[in-house]
């Protein structure tokens, strides 16, 4: 993971759960290996913004409101890294939702401030280590806590997530 990212934004409001992001109906058939991670794209985000699939480029980010990710625990990272989205930053993002993006290798940042920052279509950049997102373009800044390289939760996003981190940075070996 670059400590500097860039992206065009996407922007979403409060309260997004994990059905809008994958919907039940395809979710058992994700988690028994029934469907590709690439074959639930076309259903993320479909009940509130259809057709946004279309519209993602490889490298885009996503902002949210507060409780981003909320609901159950399913896989809703699972399209949107399948769409290339390259990082979740939203006003709060839930916990277990947080976790499992960082599992997966997905950066996930809760950043307050971010929607008045940002509106669809912008881009953005993302400073990890000194913790700051700018509006390109302008001198507008919001803030988070950094992101310290040494740490573990940082090594996780490096190696794409925790089994690849534990098979790098503790020496496990298998699937």
């Amino acid at each position: 993971m670059q400590a500097v990212i860039r992206g065009r934004v996407w922007k979403f409001g409060d309260n997004i759960s994990t059905d809008l992001m994958m919907p039940g109906n395809i979710t058992f058939g994700a988690e028994s290996g029934q469907i590709s991670p690439k074959e639930t794209v076309p259903y993320c985000m479909s009940a509130n913004r259809p057709g946004w699939y279309k519209l993602v480029q490889p490298g885009d980010i996503l902002v949210a409101g507060v409780n981003f990710g909320k609901g159950s625990s399913r896989p809703g990272y699972l399209p949107l890294q399948a769409l290339g989205i390259q990082a979740v930053v939203a006003e709060s993002v839930s916990r277990l939702f947080y976790r499992n993006c960082i599992n997966a290798g997905l950066l996930a940042v809760n950043c307050p401030g971010i929607t008045n920052l940002v509106e669809d279509g912008c881009q953005v950049e993302i400073d990890l280590v000194a913790g700051v997102i700018t509006k390109i373009g302008s001198d507008r800044k919001v803030s988070f806590p950094p992101l310290v390289r040494e740490t573990p939760l940082m090594q996780i996003l490096e190696a794409g997530g925790l089994i690849p981190y534990m098979k790098v940075y503790l020496g496990l070996s298998g699937s």
